[in-house]
Protein backbone atom coordinates (compact mmCIF):
# COMPACT_ATOMS: atom_id res chain seq x y z
CA UNK A 1 0.00 0.00 0.00
CA UNK A 2 1.44 2.85 -0.97
CA UNK A 3 2.74 5.75 1.98
CA UNK A 4 0.43 9.30 2.44
CA UNK A 5 3.70 11.04 0.80
CA UNK A 6 3.90 8.59 -2.23
CA UNK A 7 0.37 9.32 -2.93
CA UNK A 8 0.71 12.71 -2.90
CA UNK A 9 3.63 13.26 -5.05
CA UNK A 10 1.65 10.94 -7.56
CA UNK A 11 -1.08 13.36 -7.46
CA UNK A 12 1.08 16.57 -7.51
CA UNK A 13 2.50 14.75 -10.99
CA UNK A 14 -0.50 13.75 -12.20
CA UNK A 15 -1.52 17.87 -11.98
CA UNK A 16 1.67 18.41 -13.43
CA UNK A 17 1.15 16.32 -16.38
CA UNK A 18 -2.52 18.04 -16.54
CA UNK A 19 -1.28 21.46 -16.18
CA UNK A 20 1.08 20.52 -19.47
CA UNK A 21 -1.20 19.34 -21.39
CA UNK A 22 -3.99 22.02 -21.01
CA UNK A 23 -1.01 24.93 -21.15
CA UNK A 24 -1.92 25.95 -17.70
CA UNK A 25 1.18 27.95 -16.54
CA UNK A 26 -0.56 29.23 -13.37
CA UNK A 27 -0.52 25.56 -12.28
CA UNK A 28 2.45 24.76 -12.30
CA UNK A 29 4.11 27.20 -10.70
CA UNK A 30 2.92 26.29 -7.54
CA UNK A 31 4.00 22.21 -7.87
CA UNK A 32 8.37 24.10 -8.60
CA UNK A 33 10.48 25.04 -5.48
CA UNK A 34 11.32 28.31 -5.71
CA UNK A 35 15.30 27.40 -6.68
CA UNK A 36 14.10 24.27 -8.72
CA UNK A 37 16.75 22.83 -11.46
CA UNK A 38 15.55 21.20 -14.43
CA UNK A 39 18.62 19.37 -16.87
CA UNK A 40 16.93 18.17 -20.05
CA UNK A 41 17.02 14.96 -21.92
CA UNK A 42 18.70 15.47 -25.10
CA UNK A 43 20.88 18.93 -24.73
CA UNK A 44 21.44 18.73 -21.23
CA UNK A 45 19.64 22.81 -21.24
CA UNK A 46 20.02 24.05 -17.25
CA UNK A 47 16.66 25.67 -16.24
CA UNK A 48 17.62 27.15 -12.74
CA UNK A 49 15.00 28.42 -10.78
CA UNK A 50 11.28 28.67 -11.19
CA UNK A 51 11.29 31.94 -13.34
CA UNK A 52 13.30 30.24 -15.44
CA UNK A 53 11.32 26.94 -15.71
CA UNK A 54 8.44 29.20 -16.36
CA UNK A 55 9.26 31.40 -18.96
CA UNK A 56 10.49 28.12 -21.12
CA UNK A 57 7.00 26.34 -20.51
CA UNK A 58 5.26 29.99 -21.19
CA UNK A 59 7.22 29.62 -24.66
CA UNK A 60 6.50 25.89 -24.83
CA UNK A 61 2.96 26.52 -24.80
CA UNK A 62 2.91 28.98 -27.67
CA UNK A 63 4.61 27.31 -29.90
CA UNK A 64 2.79 26.16 -33.25
CA UNK A 65 4.41 22.95 -33.38
CA UNK A 66 3.65 22.75 -29.60
CA UNK A 67 4.97 19.42 -27.83
CA UNK A 68 3.04 17.69 -24.94
CA UNK A 69 5.10 15.72 -22.24
CA UNK A 70 4.52 13.14 -20.08
CA UNK A 71 6.13 11.91 -16.84
CA UNK A 72 4.71 8.29 -15.51
CA UNK A 73 6.16 8.15 -11.98
CA UNK A 74 7.58 3.50 -11.75
CA UNK A 75 8.62 4.32 -8.10
CA UNK A 76 8.56 7.26 -5.63
CA UNK A 77 11.36 6.22 -2.48
CA UNK A 78 10.22 8.86 0.75
CA UNK A 79 13.21 9.34 3.15
CA UNK A 80 12.65 8.29 6.53
CA UNK A 81 15.00 10.99 7.73
CA UNK A 82 13.89 14.03 5.77
CA UNK A 83 10.89 15.44 4.09
CA UNK A 84 12.37 14.51 0.59
CA UNK A 85 11.74 12.00 -2.01
CA UNK A 86 12.93 10.67 -5.42
CA UNK A 87 10.58 9.91 -8.22
CA UNK A 88 11.79 7.36 -10.97
CA UNK A 89 10.08 6.78 -14.39
CA UNK A 90 9.48 7.15 -17.93
CA UNK A 91 9.06 10.41 -19.71
CA UNK A 92 7.56 10.73 -23.39
CA UNK A 93 7.08 14.07 -25.69
CA UNK A 94 4.05 14.08 -28.45
CA UNK A 95 3.11 16.65 -30.85
CA UNK A 96 -0.35 17.90 -29.01
CA UNK A 97 -1.98 18.37 -32.48
CA UNK A 98 -1.17 14.95 -33.63
CA UNK A 99 -0.27 12.68 -30.90
CA UNK A 100 2.74 11.46 -32.67
CA UNK A 101 5.64 10.57 -29.99
CA UNK A 102 8.95 12.70 -30.58
CA UNK A 103 11.21 11.82 -27.72
CA UNK A 104 10.83 9.48 -24.63
CA UNK A 105 13.38 8.20 -21.75
CA UNK A 106 14.04 7.75 -18.21
CA UNK A 107 13.58 10.69 -15.37
CA UNK A 108 14.38 11.75 -11.86
CA UNK A 109 12.91 13.54 -9.75
CA UNK A 110 13.52 15.22 -6.42
CA UNK A 111 10.48 15.98 -3.75
CA UNK A 112 10.56 17.82 -1.02
CA UNK A 113 7.38 18.67 1.50
CA UNK A 114 7.57 22.57 2.10
CA UNK A 115 4.34 23.67 4.55
CA UNK A 116 2.54 20.37 3.67
CA UNK A 117 2.92 20.72 -0.08
CA UNK A 118 5.19 18.19 -1.66
CA UNK A 119 6.87 20.56 -4.49
CA UNK A 120 9.75 19.69 -7.02
CA UNK A 121 13.68 20.37 -6.05
CA UNK A 122 15.33 19.21 -8.87
CA UNK A 123 14.57 16.91 -12.39
CA UNK A 124 17.17 15.17 -14.61
CA UNK A 125 15.94 13.95 -17.99
CA UNK A 126 17.70 10.89 -20.45
CA UNK A 127 16.31 10.91 -23.94
CA UNK A 128 16.63 7.52 -24.92
CA UNK A 129 14.25 7.17 -27.90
Amino acid sequence: MASPADLAIRLRRAAFNRALAEGDLSAIGPLLAPNVVLVAGTDSALLSGRKAQLLAWKREFAAAGRTVYTRTPESILVSSVEPIALEQGQWQGVVAATGKSLASGTYSAKWREIGGEWVIEAEIYLTLA
